[in-house]
C-alpha cells in the first residue's frame, strides 16, 4: 500500500496551492521541501534581525483568482494592505516622476503633472488592454482547454481577442509605441514585464507582457501583513487543516516510475516516499532530466534548453530610519495625490536601448551602468515589520549575471548598486544602514534550487496554453502516468499568482 495519495515535491505557493485544493478534495497528501521553511520564493523569512521578504512583496494577480476565498485563507490569518499608488516611477534619465494607481484616473492625473502628452496615449492603451485582461484573467482561471477559452471569450464580451493575436506576435515596445512616445513612461511599464523575466523590451513575442501593466488596474495591487511569507503560510496553515502533511529538510533526488507509472520518490538519503500521484512543483529541467531514468518525449525537450544566466539580485537591510527620495517634497507629493514616494516600490528604469543592452551584457557577465532598480521599504505601510523603530528596506537589481566577470567573492557591485540608491535619496541613506545581506543568482541556485538563479517561468502565452503546447506545462500531467507539473514554468506564468497550483490540482481531481 502506498505512504500517501499524492507528494508534491516543492513548497513554494503553487506547490502549497496545488496540495491544499488536493486535501481539500478529499486526498491523503504529502508535501515535500528540501529547504527548513516553505513558500519559496514568496516567503518572509528572519535576517538581520527583522523580517524580509525573499523576493518583492507586491501581490497583484492572486487576488484576481477565486483562491483566497475558496480556501478561506483570510480564516488563516491572511490580511492584505491595499497599495495606493502602487508604483513610484523615477526615470533614470531625470525625467519627471509620476504614479501608478490602481485607478486609471489617478495615474492620468499624475502623468499630467510631468507627461500630460502621454495622457491620451495611455487612456488609448487602457482601452484597448483591458479587454484582453478580462480575457486573459478567465483563461488563466481554469484549465486552458479550446471550451473553457471559448467560455472566457464569451464572459469577456469576445472583445480583445484580435488585439490579444496580434499583440503575441510583436514585441512589448512594438505595442507601446503604438501609444506612447515618452521613454520615461514606457520604460517604467516595460520594467515590470517583460524586464522582470529577464527578457529586454524588444525581444519579440513578448507584446502580451504589456498586460502584465495593465492588470493592475483590474486588481488592486496589495501587501500581505507581515509580508509576502504571509501569503503561502496561510495556504499551508489551510492544506494542514484538511489533513495533509508537510515534511521539510528533505532534498528529492529521483522520480521512482515503474512500468510507466509513478510510484513515489527517493530522498537524497536514500529513504522513498510511495504514492501513485507525484506532483513536480519544482523547474522541469529537475524532473525530466535529472530525476528521471530513462527517456521520456519530455526529457528530450528539456535536456536542449540553454541555460540562462541569472538575471536578479536582492539586497536587504535595516535602516535606523527612514529614507527620503531626492526631489519628492511634500508640494510635488500633493501634485500627485500621494503622501508618501515609498509606500509604494519605486521603480528606477534606463531608457529602452539602455534596457536592453543591460540585459545582453548578461552573457558577458556584466551589470549595466544604470540596471533597474526596484526599492521599497515595506516597513513603511506595515508597522508590523517595524523593528525597534528601525525599517526594512528592499533592493532587487536587474540584470544581473550567474557568473559575473571576476566572481561574485568580494565584488563591489552589491555595494554600488546602494551607492547608486543613495544618489537618489536626501543626504544620509547610507549612512542609515546598519546591516545589509546581498542574494544573487548563486545564492538562488543553492538555496532554492533555481538554475542559475533564474526563476523559470510559461513563456508561450494564453495562446499557446489553449492550444496545449507543451502538454506538460499548459495540462500539467505527463507522459508517465501519475507524475504531473505545476508551479516552476507552468502556466499561466511567473509572480505571485497561484492559479497554477490551482489548475494543476482540478486537473488531477477530474482523474481520480
Amino acid at each position: 500500500m502506498a505512504d500517501h495519495d499524492a507528494i508534491v515535491v516543492g513548497g513554494g505557493h503553487n506547490g502549497l496551492v496545488c496540495a491544499a485544493y488536493l486535501a481539500k478534495g478529499g486526498l491523503d497528501v504529502l508535501v515535500v521541501e528540501g529547504r527548513q521553511e516553505t513558500g519559496g520564493c514568496a516567503a518572509t523569512v528572519d535576517a538581520l534581525g527583522v523580517r524580509v521578504n525573499i523576493c518583492n512583496c507586491d501581490h497583484i494577480l492572486v487576488r484576481g483568482t477565486p483562491i483566497l476565498e475558496e480556501l478561506n485563507l483570510a480564516e488563516h490569518g491572511l490580511r492584505y494592505l491595499n497599495l495606493s499608488p502602487h508604483i513610484a516611477a523615477l526615470p533614470w534619465d531625470g525625467s519627471a516622476p509620476w504614479f501608478a494607481f490602481h485607478e486609471i484616473e489617478r495615474t492620468l492625473e499624475s502623468l499630467t503633472v510631468g507627461h500630460a502628452d502621454q495622457v491620451e496615449g495611455y487612456g488609448r492603451w487602457m482601452s484597448d488592454a483591458l479587454p484582453a485582461v478580462d480575457l486573459i484573467l478567465g483563461v488563466t482561471n481554469e484549465i486552458p482547454t479550446p471550451a473553457n477559452a471559448a467560455r472566457a471569450v464569451l464572459a469577456a464580451g469576445g472583445r480583445g481577442v484580435a488585439r490579444l493575436l496580434r499583440w503575441n506576435r510583436m514585441s512589448a515596445e512594438q505595442v507601446l509605441r503604438e501609444y506612447l512616445t515618452d521613454e520615461a513612461v514606457m520604460s517604467t511599464i516595460l520594467a515590470t514585464a517583460p524586464t522582470v523575466w529577464g527578457l529586454a523590451p524588444n525581444t519579440p513575442g513578448t507584446g502580451l507582457a504589456t498586460v502584465n501593466f495593465a492588470m493592475r488596474h483590474r486588481i488592486p495591487p496589495g501587501r500581505p501583513v507581515g509580508g509576502s511569507g504571509s501569503f503561502p503560510d496561510a495556504v499551508r496553515a489551510a492544506f494542514e487543516a484538511a489533513g495533509g502533511t508537510v515534511m521539510c529538510g528533505r532534498w528529492v533526488d529521483r522520480i521512482v516510475v515503474s512500468g510507466g507509472n509513478v510510484t513515489g520518490v527517493r530522498f537524497r538519503d536514500g529513504e522513498t516516499a510511495s504514492a501513485p500521484i507525484v506532483v513536480g512543483a519544482v523547474d522541469p529541467y529537475r524532473i525530466f532530466v535529472e530525476w528521471l531514468d530513462g527517456t521520456v518525449p519530455e526529457k528530450e525537450r528539456w535536456a536542449a534548453r540553454a541555460g540562462d544566466h541569472g538575471y536578479e539580485s536582492k539586497i536587504d537591510a535595516v535602516l535606523d530610519s527612514v529614507p527620503r527620495v531626492r526631489g519628492f517634497d511634500e508640494a510635488t507629493l500633493a501634485r500627485h495625490g500621494v503622501d508618501d514616494a515609498l509606500v509604494p516600490t519605486l521603480t528606477v528604469a534606463p531608457p529602452l536601448a539602455e534596457m536592453a543592452r543591460n540585459q545582453a551584457m548578461l552573457s558577458q557577465g556584466l551589470v549595466g551602468e544604470r540596471p533597474v532598480l526596484y526599492i521599497n521599504v515595506p516597513s513603511v505601510l506595515d508597522p508590523s515589520l517595524r523593528v525597534d523603530g528601525r525599517h526594512v528596506f528592499s533592493l532587487e537589481t536587474l540584470f544581473t549575471p550567474y557568473r559575473l566577470s571576476g566572481g561574485w567573492a568580494g565584488s563591489a557591485e552589491p555595494s554600488r548598486w546602494l551607492g547608486l540608491v543613495g544618489s537618489l535619496m536626501e543626504p544620509g541613506f547610507e549612512e542609515s544602514i546598519e546591516q545589509w545581506r546581498h542574494l544573487g543568482p548563486c545564492q538562488y541556485e543553492a538555496e532554492f534550487g533555481m538554475r542559475s538563479g533564474y526563476a523559470t517561468s510559461f513563456a508561450g502565452g494564453p495562446l499557446a496554453a489553449v492550444a496545449g503546447r507543451p502538454r506538460e506545462l499548459t495540462r500539467y500531467s505527463t507522459s508517465i502516468r501519475g507524475l504531473y507539473l505545476t508551479g516552476a514554468a507552468t502556466f499561466p506564468g511567473a509572480g505571485v499568482w497561484g492559479a497554477a497550483g490551482r489548475n494543476a490540482a482540478n486537473a488531477i481531481l477530474a482523474r481520480v
